[in-house]
């Protein structure tokens, strides 16, 4: 696998801004379908009879159990098929699913098609980190995974917000169609504009004995395992604050309508993080840049923590964003380096190992997320303590990882 930027030549007439922005929409499809739907979810529980409101997390939980379980499918079949084929079918399974969502008469139902819809986003995670990693390695992976972020970060500042203004015009069922007529646009723009980045040497045959060498491969890369291990825990909490965020911010802040607009601020926060680790990472390096901020987002959820256990409660709203958006704004130069360290070693079974290392975080992170936000007890106080744990797990797993050796680039490139 040729690592070089020279690999640009497989986008044919897609420019690098046109190749950035059409991964980061895909990606965005994911984020969409997740965080649109936050505003929604009172008016969903209470049209189809869920009376405890913690269960009506399930909505996200569902969606991110299909899309991890699918993750594991996606990669083998784009190793084998080339990218475009699995990543055209994910698509159509998310249009569909938001289609029929417009019509969905009751909360089992929902669920299903929750878990189908993301069984169909899971393309548009595993797809698209293998055509990035066709296309570039090492710190160029990062710069470009940086740059996507930044882009894909636009959609959780919006989302909320569409969900809220469709609410205030229809009911819950109108954000399905909002969700079909979205990804159906960006699917004729994908069909028309990307072409085949699986080069034909990296072919793998489609069998039980060479995707079994392929996860081998793939698990036993002390690097890549231990750094996807620490995204799973550092994710969970991510996935922890999307569960309990409708929550946190209209019962303990009693923000009501102005939910969206705190959402979007952290959320905006992130794709500046994004941005500066897109103009830093080329000369700083993957390691040093996301160590550091791992080191950060450690300490700030402890102080976090401290703060909500010894000081009043709830904490004041503006030191609780304050600390929030400090601590996202590290998670956003861990998540692009953390992604890109793990892949760097895997490039001849980019397709096999996005999927593994995407079933892994995204399952795992999505169970995390899940415990934290069932324990919310109508304080910040689990969400907090959740920020924190994960984060000293996801720690222990770097320090694994780099044989306890911290911000040690182990060549130009990293």
């Amino acid at each position: 696998m040729n690592h070089s930027p020279e690999n640009v030549s497989r986008l044919g007439r897609m420019g690098r801004a046109e190749f950035i922005a059409m991964i980061a929409m895909l990606m965005a499809l994911n984020a969409l379908a997740i965080d649109i739907m936050l505003p929604g979810l009172q008016q969903i529980g209470a049209t189809l009879g869920v009376e405890n409101e913690n269960h009506r997390q399930y909505i996200v939980s569902a969606y991110l159990i299909g899309f991890g379980l699918a993750q594991l499918v996606y990669g083998p079949l784009a190793d084998r098929f080339g990218r475009r084929i699995p990543l055209l079918a994910g698509l159509s399974i998310y249009i569909i699913a938001a289609i029929f969502g417009a019509f969905i008469p009751s909360f089992t139902a929902l669920l299903v098609l929750r878990f189908i819809q993301g069984l169909g986003a899971a393309s548009m995670r595993v797809v698209t980190v293998s055509i990035v990693r066709d296309i570039y390695g090492g710190r160029q992976m990062a710069e470009a995974m940086s740059l996507i972020m930044m882009v894909f970060m636009i959609v959780p500042v919006i989302a909320p917000g569409i969900g809220q203004t469709i609410l205030l015009f229809a009911d819950w069922h109108t954000i399905f169609v909002f969700m079909a007529v979205a990804g159906l646009g960006i699917a004729a723009w994908t069909h028309l504009r990307l072409p085949e980045t699986l080069s034909p040497s990296d072919v793998r045959p489609f069998t039980i004995r060479s995707i079994a060498t392929g996860f081998k491969i793939v698990l036993t890369d002390r690097i890549a395992l231990n750094y996807t291990l620490a995204s799973t825990f550092i994710f969970g909490a991510l996935f922890g604050f999307i569960n309990s965020a409708q929550q946190i911010y209209t019962q303990v802040y009693d923000l009501g309508k102005l939910m969206p607009i705190a959402f979007g601020s952290v959320a905006l926060f992130m794709s500046f993080s994004s941005f500066v680790n897109a103009r830093m990472v080329g000369r700083v390096g993957m390691r040093r840049l996301s160590h550091g901020a791992l080191v950060a987002f450690l300490a700030i959820n402890f102080v976090w923590l401290m703060i909500e256990i010894l000081g009043p409660r709830p904490m004041p709203f503006p030191l609780f964003i304050c600390l929030f958006a400090i601590s996202m704004f590290m998670f956003g130069w861990i998540g692009a380096n953390f992604n890109s360290l793990a892949m760097e070693p895997l490039g001849h079974v980019a397709g096999t190992a996005s999927s593994v290392l995407g079933f892994l975080s995204t399952v795992g992170g999505a169970s995390i997320g899940a415990l934290i936000g069932q324990a919310f007890d109508g304080t910040a106080l689990p969400l907090i303590a959740g920020f924190f744990v994960v984060s000293l797990i996801g720690f222990v797993f770097v320090m694994i990882a780099e044989k306890g050796k911290l911000f040690q680039p182990h060549n130009q490139r990293h």
